[in-house]
């Protein structure tokens, strides 16, 4: 029988634990800790991502600032904001909200952002501690995917699980975390020859890939949990 998750009640679960943390770090540090996001352009989607996450963070009691750019925003002026960012100690949180305009390097942006301040994980020494090991930020959908296996009581010791998706964002950290709990990892993608055998193997399947329906309903062996990152 399938088991059916309340993502919505692990969701609160998580905010409330937020909220206590940000209660102790208030306590020691005399303020809130600091979130700042930076939305450069008015791509929709990013707008509503942008909204929730403020929304988000002001119901648990922290602090910072959303920085609406125009879409002619140059480079250079984007990367002096993230390098303030960077140098202000109010500043805990920086989150640079993707894609950005065409005369805007990612890249770049990524570089620019202070390691430890990389809300995304993206900047390759956030991503190089993850594999190695070491303790740093982590992009929130790869944890939430490992957070829903493990409210759902699912053993990822020994399992066999695949990730079908190679971002930077999603389906590589999610692979490490899952080799992190001694899984045994696949990363699968679009071009992956006979994606459908190679998902039938898992006992553990996560779609990160930004493709619709890649995933049939036959590739899922029963009884496996199944998570997409949409």
């Amino acid at each position: 029988m399938a088991q059916i998750i309340d993502g919505k009640a692990v969701a609160q679960k998580v905010r409330d634990e937020v909220r206590a943390g940000v209660e102790a770090f208030r306590a020691a540090h005399g303020r809130a800790p600091g979130l700042h996001v930076v939305l450069v352009g008015d791509d929709p989607a990013s707008a509503v991502y942008v909204g929730g996450k403020e929304k988000a963070a002001a119901e648990v009691g922290m602090a910072g600032k959303v920085y609406r750019l125009p879409a002619a925003t140059s480079e250079a002026e984007l990367l002096k904001l993230v390098q303030q960012l960077n140098e202000d100690d109010t500043v805990d949180g920086i989150l640079v909200q993707f894609p950005v305009p065409a005369q805007i390097s990612q890249a770049r942006v990524i570089d620019t952002i202070s390691p430890a301040k990389d809300v995304d994980g993206l900047h390759p020494i956030s991503a190089g501690s993850l594999w190695a090991g070491l303790p740093g930020l982590v992009s929130c959908t790869p944890s939430g995917c490992l957070r829903l296996l493990k409210e759902a009581g699912v053993k990822l010791s020994g399992a066999n699980a695949v990730v079908v998706g190679r971002s930077n964002l999603v389906g590589k950290p999610v692979a490490a975390l899952l080799l992190a709990e001694n899984a045994t990892v696949t990363i699968a993608h679009s071009k992956t020859p006979d994606l459908g055998v190679v998902c039938r193997q898992a006992d553990v399947l996560i779609a990160a890939v930004g493709r619709e329906a890649i995933i049939k309903g036959d590739y899922v062996k029963p009884g496996v949990p199944s998570f997409s990152s949409t």
